[in-house]
């Protein structure tokens, strides 16, 4: 990419460029993530915030590099916004390994709960 400061707005071809992933391929992910906004601006023309572009770093690297599918992408996207960003905020800001402990237990709890509610047996 250009340079520009880090929390300026980048056009499409920028970020494409900076992706290596053709502007279409951009345009066709914000209809399948609906999180994934860019400033419009009149004539249509895109911007993308600097969380846009942290957001489309991740659906390229779980599409291209961990194999993921566009369904399976997207729900990977919408659990990781709740549980898991919650406990990580708990663990960094614990002052003590029996928080963090305590924190991965219950983790242990809301995924065993998570996994009944989807139908999945228990692992040992």
């Amino acid at each position: 990419m250009t340079q520009k400061s880090s929390d300026a707005f980048r056009t499409i071809s920028e970020v494409a460029e900076h992706l290596d992933i053709p502007p279409h391929v951009l345009r066709f992910w914000e209809t399948k993530f609906s999180t994934l906004r860019p400033l419009k601006r009149s004539g249509g023309r895109r911007y993308y915030r600097p969380d846009d572009v942290a957001l489309l770093e991740r659906i390229r690297d779980l599409l291209y590099k961990e194999g993921f599918t566009i369904k399976g992408a997207q729900k990977h996207l919408s659990g990781r916004s709740g549980v898991a960003e919650s406990l990580e905020a708990n663990v960094r800001g614990s002052d003590s390994l029996s928080e963090a402990i305590s924190t991965i237990e219950r983790a242990r709890g809301a995924l065993s709960a998570l996994r009944k509610s989807l139908g999945k047996p228990e692992q040992a």
